[in-house]
Protein backbone atom coordinates (compact mmCIF):
# COMPACT_ATOMS: atom_id res chain seq x y z
CA UNK A 1 0.00 0.00 0.00
CA UNK A 2 2.69 2.28 0.58
CA UNK A 3 3.97 2.56 -3.01
CA UNK A 4 0.44 3.60 -4.08
CA UNK A 5 0.86 6.16 -1.21
CA UNK A 6 4.06 7.30 -2.73
CA UNK A 7 2.90 7.21 -6.60
CA UNK A 8 -0.30 9.17 -5.92
CA UNK A 9 1.80 11.68 -3.75
CA UNK A 10 4.51 12.00 -6.58
CA UNK A 11 1.61 12.49 -8.85
CA UNK A 12 -0.28 15.15 -6.95
CA UNK A 13 3.51 17.37 -6.72
CA UNK A 14 4.12 16.89 -9.97
CA UNK A 15 1.00 17.90 -11.01
CA UNK A 16 1.46 21.15 -9.41
CA UNK A 17 4.53 22.26 -10.91
CA UNK A 18 6.97 20.66 -8.08
CA UNK A 19 9.96 18.85 -7.89
CA UNK A 20 10.47 16.07 -6.12
CA UNK A 21 13.43 14.24 -5.42
CA UNK A 22 14.07 11.03 -3.33
CA UNK A 23 16.11 11.01 0.24
CA UNK A 24 17.29 7.22 1.89
CA UNK A 25 15.91 6.80 5.00
CA UNK A 26 15.82 3.43 6.62
CA UNK A 27 13.02 4.46 8.86
CA UNK A 28 10.96 4.77 6.36
CA UNK A 29 8.63 3.19 3.24
CA UNK A 30 9.71 6.76 1.92
CA UNK A 31 11.04 9.37 1.99
CA UNK A 32 10.61 12.28 -0.98
CA UNK A 33 11.97 15.90 -0.96
CA UNK A 34 10.38 18.72 -2.07
CA UNK A 35 10.72 22.58 -3.11
CA UNK A 36 7.92 25.21 -2.25
CA UNK A 37 7.13 27.01 -3.09
CA UNK A 38 8.34 26.16 -6.93
CA UNK A 39 10.34 29.25 -7.41
CA UNK A 40 14.41 29.20 -7.46
CA UNK A 41 14.05 30.74 -3.38
CA UNK A 42 11.76 27.87 -2.68
CA UNK A 43 12.34 26.06 0.57
CA UNK A 44 13.05 21.98 1.33
CA UNK A 45 9.78 20.03 3.02
CA UNK A 46 10.24 16.17 3.55
CA UNK A 47 7.42 14.06 3.18
CA UNK A 48 8.07 10.84 4.67
CA UNK A 49 6.04 7.83 5.75
CA UNK A 50 7.20 6.06 8.76
CA UNK A 51 7.29 2.35 8.51
CA UNK A 52 5.17 0.65 10.99
CA UNK A 53 2.67 3.81 10.99
CA UNK A 54 -0.62 4.85 8.72
CA UNK A 55 0.65 8.42 8.52
CA UNK A 56 2.61 10.84 6.27
CA UNK A 57 4.54 13.75 8.10
CA UNK A 58 5.33 16.87 5.60
CA UNK A 59 8.11 18.51 7.59
CA UNK A 60 10.76 21.45 7.08
CA UNK A 61 14.07 22.62 8.92
CA UNK A 62 15.22 26.14 9.00
CA UNK A 63 18.93 26.99 10.31
CA UNK A 64 18.49 30.98 11.64
CA UNK A 65 21.55 33.18 10.05
CA UNK A 66 24.72 33.71 12.87
CA UNK A 67 24.47 37.30 12.80
CA UNK A 68 20.46 37.01 13.96
CA UNK A 69 22.06 34.85 16.63
CA UNK A 70 24.50 37.22 17.65
CA UNK A 71 21.66 39.32 18.13
CA UNK A 72 19.45 37.23 20.17
CA UNK A 73 22.70 36.75 22.35
CA UNK A 74 23.13 40.35 22.68
CA UNK A 75 19.02 40.88 23.39
CA UNK A 76 19.42 37.86 26.08
CA UNK A 77 22.61 39.60 27.72
CA UNK A 78 20.91 43.17 27.95
CA UNK A 79 17.31 42.10 28.50
CA UNK A 80 16.68 37.94 29.63
CA UNK A 81 12.96 38.93 30.54
CA UNK A 82 12.56 40.38 27.33
CA UNK A 83 14.42 37.60 25.52
CA UNK A 84 12.87 34.73 27.36
CA UNK A 85 9.62 36.70 26.85
CA UNK A 86 9.98 36.61 22.68
CA UNK A 87 10.83 32.52 22.90
CA UNK A 88 7.69 32.44 25.26
CA UNK A 89 5.56 34.18 22.57
CA UNK A 90 7.22 32.22 19.62
CA UNK A 91 6.20 29.06 21.16
CA UNK A 92 2.67 30.01 21.66
CA UNK A 93 2.33 31.91 18.25
CA UNK A 94 3.71 28.16 16.99
CA UNK A 95 1.40 26.01 19.67
CA UNK A 96 -1.46 28.07 18.28
CA UNK A 97 -1.07 27.49 14.68
CA UNK A 98 -1.66 23.91 14.66
CA UNK A 99 1.69 22.43 13.59
CA UNK A 100 3.93 20.20 15.49
CA UNK A 101 7.26 22.25 16.24
CA UNK A 102 10.67 22.07 17.59
CA UNK A 103 12.70 25.14 18.47
CA UNK A 104 16.42 24.27 18.73
CA UNK A 105 18.22 26.86 21.69
CA UNK A 106 21.31 26.55 23.05
CA UNK A 107 21.32 26.23 26.58
CA UNK A 108 17.73 25.60 26.82
CA UNK A 109 17.93 24.78 30.29
CA UNK A 110 19.54 27.59 31.43
CA UNK A 111 17.98 30.68 32.35
CA UNK A 112 18.54 33.06 30.54
CA UNK A 113 18.93 30.81 27.15
CA UNK A 114 20.81 31.18 24.24
CA UNK A 115 19.87 32.44 20.48
CA UNK A 116 17.56 30.35 18.76
CA UNK A 117 19.35 28.47 16.27
CA UNK A 118 17.07 26.56 14.09
CA UNK A 119 13.63 25.29 13.91
CA UNK A 120 11.55 22.46 12.59
CA UNK A 121 7.77 22.34 11.79
CA UNK A 122 5.68 19.17 10.94
CA UNK A 123 2.37 18.24 10.24
CA UNK A 124 1.01 14.98 9.98
CA UNK A 125 -1.18 13.27 7.52
CA UNK A 126 -3.24 9.94 8.58
CA UNK A 127 -3.77 7.94 5.81
CA UNK A 128 -7.25 7.49 5.46
CA UNK A 129 -7.61 11.02 5.21
CA UNK A 130 -4.64 12.12 2.74
CA UNK A 131 -5.69 13.71 -0.82
CA UNK A 132 -4.17 16.08 -3.05
CA UNK A 133 -5.83 18.68 -0.97
CA UNK A 134 -5.17 17.72 1.97
CA UNK A 135 -1.47 17.38 1.19
CA UNK A 136 -1.41 20.81 -0.79
CA UNK A 137 -3.29 23.07 2.39
CA UNK A 138 -0.75 21.12 4.60
CA UNK A 139 2.39 22.59 2.33
CA UNK A 140 0.83 25.28 2.39
CA UNK A 141 -0.23 25.60 5.98
CA UNK A 142 3.61 24.82 6.97
CA UNK A 143 4.95 27.09 4.51
CA UNK A 144 3.28 29.81 6.23
CA UNK A 145 3.39 29.32 9.68
CA UNK A 146 7.05 29.11 9.15
CA UNK A 147 7.10 32.71 7.14
CA UNK A 148 5.31 34.30 10.21
CA UNK A 149 8.15 33.08 12.65
CA UNK A 150 10.68 34.54 9.67
CA UNK A 151 9.59 37.62 9.65
CA UNK A 152 9.47 37.95 12.95
CA UNK A 153 12.66 37.20 13.32
CA UNK A 154 14.01 39.69 10.63
CA UNK A 155 11.83 42.16 12.27
CA UNK A 156 13.12 41.54 16.02
CA UNK A 157 16.94 40.84 15.05
CA UNK A 158 17.65 42.58 11.96
CA UNK A 159 18.25 40.81 8.12
CA UNK A 160 20.96 38.62 9.97
CA UNK A 161 24.56 38.45 7.50
CA UNK A 162 23.57 35.72 4.87
CA UNK A 163 25.87 32.82 6.53
CA UNK A 164 23.94 30.02 8.80
CA UNK A 165 24.79 29.95 12.65
CA UNK A 166 25.64 26.72 14.79
CA UNK A 167 23.31 24.56 15.84
CA UNK A 168 24.53 22.87 18.93
CA UNK A 169 21.94 19.91 19.39
CA UNK A 170 22.92 18.65 15.48
CA UNK A 171 26.51 19.19 16.08
CA UNK A 172 26.28 17.28 19.39
CA UNK A 173 24.42 14.28 17.46
CA UNK A 174 27.55 13.89 15.05
CA UNK A 175 28.55 10.37 15.17
CA UNK A 176 24.74 8.56 16.31
CA UNK A 177 23.74 5.98 13.48
CA UNK A 178 21.01 8.33 12.39
CA UNK A 179 20.13 10.64 8.88
CA UNK A 180 21.34 14.08 9.42
CA UNK A 181 19.20 16.68 9.86
CA UNK A 182 17.38 18.33 6.41
CA UNK A 183 19.08 21.76 6.62
CA UNK A 184 17.12 24.57 4.69
CA UNK A 185 17.76 27.73 3.67
CA UNK A 186 19.36 29.95 6.04
CA UNK A 187 16.98 33.14 7.11
CA UNK A 188 17.73 35.06 4.29
CA UNK A 189 18.71 38.72 3.57
CA UNK A 190 17.24 38.67 0.42
CA UNK A 191 14.00 41.10 0.55
CA UNK A 192 13.49 41.19 -3.10
CA UNK A 193 11.87 37.52 -3.68
CA UNK A 194 10.55 34.82 -1.53
CA UNK A 195 12.56 33.98 1.58
CA UNK A 196 15.56 31.62 1.42
CA UNK A 197 18.93 32.54 -0.17
CA UNK A 198 18.85 29.38 -2.60
CA UNK A 199 19.51 25.78 -2.56
CA UNK A 200 22.36 24.16 -0.97
CA UNK A 201 23.34 21.40 -3.88
CA UNK A 202 23.72 18.71 -1.58
CA UNK A 203 20.87 18.66 -0.65
CA UNK A 204 19.54 17.68 -4.15
CA UNK A 205 21.98 14.72 -4.94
Amino acid sequence: MSGDYEANIRGWLTSEGLEVRERPDQRADFHLMVRYPPTPHGHVFNIASPKQRNLVVVSTVTQVDAGQQDAMTKRSEEDDAGWEGWLHESRLHLTRSGVDWVLHVRNSTESPPGPLQAFNLSKPIWTDGLSQNELMQTLRHLWLTKLALIHEIKYSFGPGVGKPGPVDDWQQQQGVQQLPPQRDNVVSTDEAGSFGSGFDPSEWQ
